[in-house]
């Protein structure tokens, strides 16, 4: 055989095998495989098209939950699926509110639990409805009780014990710690734990979250009351800076630290007027489960192993404040 025979032999046999390639390329252009997600409204080409509810128990305007729904906003517009964020602090009225998405027949649903309880049997429903569930911040001790697939948040027992070692070390042998949320279990844990990680004398301090004024009065009592007390842990960014000035118009010498972050409290880290604070990262326990539920409504995917998907504890100290504060400035941390 001539070369130029051969050279056209083996034109053909390249052509005949590239040819079901280029029919098959044509078919995916033209018509779109039926597994592959629908559009999202308003979200894109690229999105998945889902409608999500998210839950809380933050109140409108709180610093804390306003990172956590800056999160929920980010990663839905990411996604490419539509999540309609509500809250409301009095457990019985966010209930009602998880039951109306439960009726609105959501594609998956994202609950804080501050009050388990009162939250069980709407949780207990959506998830019987066949509606994906994915606790938060709170809860994590009934959140497969209650049939959630997953729990994104801090562990209290862990970040409270982290705490409670780390004012041990800055030489605290009495704290103050303060409650500003009643019957709020994730507070009441952060507390128990913290004790145990100080191995000293704790004592708790109820405040209220409504009434700063009061709040910083009834702290600075407590204070002038008994000089003993040589540190105080709040359990809030916005309290922390409330303790701050009790304990200066108290006179006290109390180290100073706090659970969760904002602006303020990066400065008063970097200042040296906080020693440290434990921060949660809100952002990402509103940002993780959206990915999550459309991980699982899209691909059945689980994160987390049936463990919690654990956000904290997160150290913000003197030496990375800085860094923080910038971070804190545009909403995310």
């Amino acid at each position: 055989m001539t070369a130029d025979k051969k050279f056209r032999k083996r034109a053909l046999i390249a052509l005949a095998l590239a040819f079901p390639l280029v029919l098959t390329s044509c078919t995916a252009d033209d018509e779109p495989a039926a597994s592959a997600p629908a559009a999202a409204s308003g979200g894109g080409g690229d999105g998945y098209g889902y409608t999500f509810a998210a839950v809380t128990h933050g109140a409108a305007g709180d610093a804390f939950w306003s990172v956590v729904k800056s999160g929920v906003e980010k990663a839905a517009a990411d996604q490419g699926v539509q999540v309609e964020y509500q809250s409301d602090g009095d457990p019985q009225k966010q209930a009602q509110l998880i039951d109306a998405a439960v009726n609105q027949k959501v594609d998956g649903l994202i609950v804080s639990m501050a009050n388990p309880d009162a939250l069980k049997a709407s949780v207990q429903k959506a998830v019987a409805a066949g509606i994906p569930v994915i606790t938060i911040n709170s809860g994590q001790d009934r959140s497969a009780e209650f049939g959630a697939m997953a729990h994104v948040g801090q562990d209290e027992q862990v970040a409270g014990e982290a705490a409670g070692q780390r004012l041990r070390q800055a030489g605290v042998s009495k704290l103050l710690c303060v409650i500003h949320e009643a019957g709020n279990v994730g507070l009441e844990q952060r507390c128990s734990a913290a004790k145990a990680g100080l191995g000293a004398t704790a004592e708790n301090l109820q405040v209220d979250n409504n009434n700063l004024t009061g709040a910083q009065s009834t702290i600075k009592a407590k204070l002038q009351q008994d000089s003993s007390i040589d540190g105080v842990l709040t359990l809030g960014g916005q309290m922390a800076g409330v303790a701050a000035n009790a304990i200066k118009e108290s006179g006290s010498t109390a180290r100073l630290a706090t659970f969760d972050l904002n602006s303020d409290v990066a400065k008063l880290v970097q200042d040296g007027s906080v020693a440290f604070a434990v921060d949660q990262q809100p952002y990402t326990q509103g940002y993780l489960p959206v990915v999550m539920l459309t991980l699982y409504r899209s691909n059945l995917n689980t994160i987390g192993g049936g463990q919690p998907v654990l956000t904290g504890p997160s150290f913000v100290t003197k030496e990375n404040a800085a860094q923080i504060l910038q971070l804190a400035d545009k909403g995310t941390r």
